[in-house]
C-alpha cells in the first residue's frame, strides 16, 4: 500500500505561488488583493475559535490549515509587490517573541503575572518609539483600531482599569446597564432618531462588554454560545412545526412562540 504523501510548508508556499502564477494560475486567486482577502482572514480566525469551542480537534486541524493559508496568501501577494515574503514574516515574529520574553530567552525575571504584563506593555511602547511613532503617553496608547469593536471595547476598559478608572465590582455595572437600557427605551418613545439610537445602543453594548469583563466571562465565547443555543432551539421549532404538518412560515407569532417555549423546555445545553 502506497504511503500517503505528507506536504511541507515549502509545498504550501509553492502551491500558493502556482495559484497566483499569471500563466496558468487560478483566475479567482489572481483577482485578489490584500483588501479582498482580509475578510477571509478574519473569518478563518473565527472558525478556528469555533472549532476549539466545539472541541472538534479534527476540524481544528483543518481550520488552522485554512488560517495558515491566509498568511501564505498575503505573503505571496507581498512578495509579488516586492514588499516582503513569508520568510520575512517568520523572521519578524520569531524576533518579536524573543524580544518580548526576556524572562524566557534572557536573564529578566518578574515577581508575578501582573509585572510580566506591564513589562510586555513597556516593551511594546519601546518598539513603537523605535519605529519613530509619535509619542502617546495615554493609558490607551497602542490599542489597534483594526480589532473587532467588542474586542477593542475590552482593551479600552482594561487599560482604563489599570489606572484605577473602573467600578469596584459588578453591581454598579449592572446598575449602569439598566440605566443605559432605559435611555434606549426613552429614545424609542421620543422619536426613534437613528443617530441617537445608535449612540444609546452603543452605550448598552459597551456596558455589556464591561459586565462580561467583571464576570470573567469571554465576551466572544458567550455570544457564540448564545448563537449556538438560538440556532439549536430554532431548528427544533422548525422540526416540531413540520411534524405537526404546518411549517413555521405558515404560523403566526403566537403559535411560533408556543413552539419556541416547547423547544426551549426540551433543550439540553451542550456539555
Amino acid at each position: 500500500m502506497t504511503e500517503a504523501v505528507r506536504h511541507s510548508l515549502d509545498d504550501l508556499l509553492a502551491i500558493m505561488a502556482r495559484l497566483r502564477d499569471p500563466q496558468g494560475g487560478c483566475p479567482w486567486d489572481l483577482q485578489q488583493d490584500f483588501s479582498t482577502i482580509a475578510p477571509y482572514t478574519i473569518e478563518e480566525a473565527y472558525e478556528v475559535a469555533d472549532a476549539i469551542d466545539r472541541k472538534d480537534w479534527h476540524d481544528l486541524r483543518d481550520e488552522l490549515g485554512d488560517l495558515l493559508l491566509q498568511v501564505v496568501f498575503h505573503a505571496q501577494m507581498a512578495k509579488e509587490a516586492g514588499l516582503f515574503e513569508f520568510a520575512d514574516v517568520a523572521d519578524a515574529i520569531s524576533d518579536k517573541m524573543v524580544r518580548r520574553h526576556p524572562h524566557v530567552f534572557g536573564d529578566e525575571s518578574y515577581e508575578d503575572l501582573d509585572a510580566q504584563k506591564q513589562a510586555w506593555d513597556d516593551i511594546k511602547s519601546a518598539e513603537r518609539a523605535a519605529r519613530g511613532e509619535q509619542h502617546d503617553d495615554s493609558a490607551l496608547a497602542g490599542i489597534s483600531r483594526g480589532l473587532p469593536e467588542w474586542k477593542r471595547s475590552l482593551k479600552l476598559q482594561e487599560r482604563a482599569a489599570k489606572v484605577g478608572f473602573d467600578w469596584p465590582d459588578e453591581q454598579p455595572v449592572l446598575d449602569k446597564l439598566l440605566e443605559e437600557v432605559e435611555e434606549v427605551r426613552a429614545e424609542f418613545v421620543q422619536g426613534r432618531d437613528k443617530e441617537r439610537l445608535q449612540d444609546e445602543i452603543g452605550d448598552v453594548l459597551f456596558v455589556v462588554a464591561n459586565l462580561a469583563r467583571h464576570a470573567g466571562v469571554d465576551f466572544s465565547q458567550a455570544l457564540r454560545h448564545a448563537n449556538t443555543k438560538f440556532e439549536r432551539r430554532f431548528r427544533h421549532m422548525e422540526q416540531l412545526a413540520r411534524e405537526e404538518g404546518r411549517p413555521l412560515p405558515e404560523r403566526g407569532l403566537t403559535e411560533q412562540e408556543a413552539l419556541w417555549q416547547k423547544a426551549k423546555r426540551a433543550d439540553k445545553p451542550a456539555a
